[in-house]
């Protein structure tokens, strides 16, 4: 392998994360708010154990750093055989795989494996696509502090 492709390879992985907080169009504050709907369930703790939004909920995965990552990723939860599939696709969590999914979890599910059998757990549906793109902002923004 070329050094030149090592180097580009690793150059573009790094920046992934940055990719996907550019992607984010919504507003964060908005996202903020709305993401009062979802403390019941989740939780997001950086890699320092520091609670940034939430409260200890455990239902949901943690919430933190999604952006950019494959559904279904994180080996200190239970995930559900819905997720497992997404994550078996390789589906990577971006603005509109989110927005998608939390307005619609199941149809979600079953759109982009194809299986029309699969769901998910969660049965919460956000109302409106600009609060779901304001919630997507808001978690990007808690893993770029």
């Amino acid at each position: 392998m070329s050094r030149k492709f090592v180097l580009a390879a690793a150059a573009t992985l790094l920046s992934a994360p940055m990719a996907f907080a550019q992607d984010a169009t919504g507003d964060a504050a908005a996202g903020e708010a709305a993401f009062r709907q979802c403390v019941a369930c989740h939780v997001v703790v950086n890699e320092a154990g520091d609670t940034l939004a939430g409260r200890n909920a455990r239902t949901g995965p943690n919430l933190y750093g999604i952006a950019g990552e494959a559904w279904g990723t994180g080996d200190d939860f239970r995930w559900s055989p819905g997720m497992q599939a997404l994550n078996e696709a390789g589906v990577i969590i971006d603005e509109a795989s989110f927005v998608a999914y939390v307005q619609d979890p199941t149809g979600y599910i079953r759109e982009a494996t194809g299986d029309n059998s699969a769901r998910g757990a969660m049965a919460f549906r956000v109302r409106s696509e600009e609060e779901a793109i304001n919630l997507y902002a808001y978690l990007v923004s808690l893993a770029a502090e």
